[in-house]
């Protein structure tokens, strides 16, 4: 019996989130295969897609009866805000959350933190 090997959870995400970021304009899902490093099939890699999709990470428009993707987000630390958001969005208690989210950072992540805040204030007492 042939052992099935598992990919750690995102890992197909990432790397199709990878293939749109390096292309200059939208993909289809059969070009999104083959920009691929990892061979996937056709149906694996429009089930990617259509669940970044529902995520909110990638657009779609109609290339002819298909569609088109490109990402919504421009990085990986983007891609991370945007996780970070909609984890925020589904709690009802988002004081508590974000209460709980700083109770927890290290010291250096706090006052990093601290400094973004800071310049968020200063720049929009500017605008």
């Amino acid at each position: 019996m042939t052992e099935s090997i598992r990919r750690p959870a995102g890992e197909l995400e990432a790397a199709v989130l990878s293939a749109l970021w390096a292309a200059e304009g939208p993909l289809t899902p059969p070009e999104v295969q083959q920009a691929l490093s990892t061979p996937l099939a056709r149906t694996t890699v429009a089930t990617i897609l259509a669940r970044l999709h529902d995520k909110g990470t990638v657009r779609r428009t109609r290339a002819g009866r298909a569609y088109a993707y490109r990402p919504a987000v421009e990085d990986h630390a983007a891609l991370a805000a945007h996780r970070m958001h909609s984890e925020l969005d589904k709690e009802a208690d988002r004081p508590g959350v974000l209460a709980r989210f700083v109770s927890r950072l290290s010291t250096d992540d706090e006052a990093l933190l601290r400094d973004l805040l800071r310049q968020t204030a200063v720049s929009g007492e500017a605008g």
